[in-house]
């Protein structure tokens, strides 16, 4: 599918993502995939802290037919959850890291491995630490107000994704949609996620992905599914000979078509991390 939504190599896709409006569309049909991925990205909206930004948030989740977002937050932690009008699906997604928090640069620091007792394995302790202190919360939600809901489907994009790759082993979603995920724990945590529908989705050169080294002990979760550098395509498990070859012109193609540009994010390993860069694919 090629998207209408232009690659945006701009500093502000990337750094502040929450500015730009939804690609939600009022009296369309979305899919509960296209659902997740623009949550993900809308969990950026400062809700949290302006009475503007949370009614743009669900005015934005409106158009996709779902009812007022409800908040949860400890800390530096942040998701919301909503609920469906017409199939009465749950959505549940988590914020990733804001470059101008420095708690979540912390979290994302503490990169030492934990257990992970709810679903067994060991974990990125800063993660761990993230997701248990919005759980509880999220959990009280699910088991009242929510406790109607079909389905539930959790997402997130960067240490999003990785709080949403740890809540699916407590909350057992009906789908898991993972942004720009970083590895989250050992083999023996993903091995726990092996029958949980996992839909992990790679935008090209970003380098968020690729983190913490997989020679640390670290593995990811779900197979991959890669969004293409030279036609933004998402495709399902493309050999890693595949993927080097495309990265390899994607980031040619970068240097010559926006590296320069003024304003533009000077590496591909960065601007391929911006939430809209991972939506567009999505989206036509």
């Amino acid at each position: 599918m090629t998207s209408s939504i232009p690659y945006d190599a701009s500093r502000s896709a990337l750094y502040t993502p929450e500015r730009r409006d939804t690609v939600f569309v009022a009296g369309r049909s979305h899919t509960p995939v296209e659902w997740a991925v623009e949550a993900a990205r809308l969990t950026y909206y400062r809700a949290d802290e302006s009475a503007t930004e949370l009614a743009r948030l669900a005015a934005a989740l409106a158009a996709a037919g779902f009812g007022a977002p409800t908040l949860f937050a400890d800390g530096a932690t942040f998701a919301f959850g909503c609920l469906h009008g017409g199939d009465g699906s749950a959505l549940v997604a988590f914020r990733g890291t804001q470059p101008d928090e420095i708690r979540h640069l912390a979290t994302n620091l503490q990169a030492q491995q934990t257990d992970w007792n709810e679903s067994g394995g060991r974990v990125h302790a800063g993660f761990a630490k993230a997701a248990r202190s919005v759980l509880p919360q999220i959990g009280a939600w699910l088991g009242g107000p929510a406790r109607e809901h079909a389905r539930l489907i959790l997402a997130g994009h960067s240490l999003g994704a990785a709080l949403a790759t740890l809540a699916a082993t407590v909350l057992r979603p009906a789908l898991l949609v993972t942004l720009g995920s970083p590895r989250v724990g050992d083999s023996d945590f993903v091995a726990a996620l092996a029958k949980h529908h996992v839909l992990r989705v790679v935008d090209g050169c970003d380098i968020v992905t690729q983190l913490p080294p997989a020679l640390s002990f670290y593995a990811h979760a779900g197979a991959v599914n890669y969004i293409r550098c030279v036609d933004g395509v998402c495709v399902e498990e493309p050999s890693p000979a595949e993927i080097d070859a495309d990265r390899l012109e994607g980031r040619a193609r970068y240097a010559t078509e926006h590296a320069w540009r003024s304003g533009s994010v000077l590496l591909r390993e960065l601007a391929d991390h911006a939430p809209i860069n991972y939506v567009r694919a999505f989206f036509d």
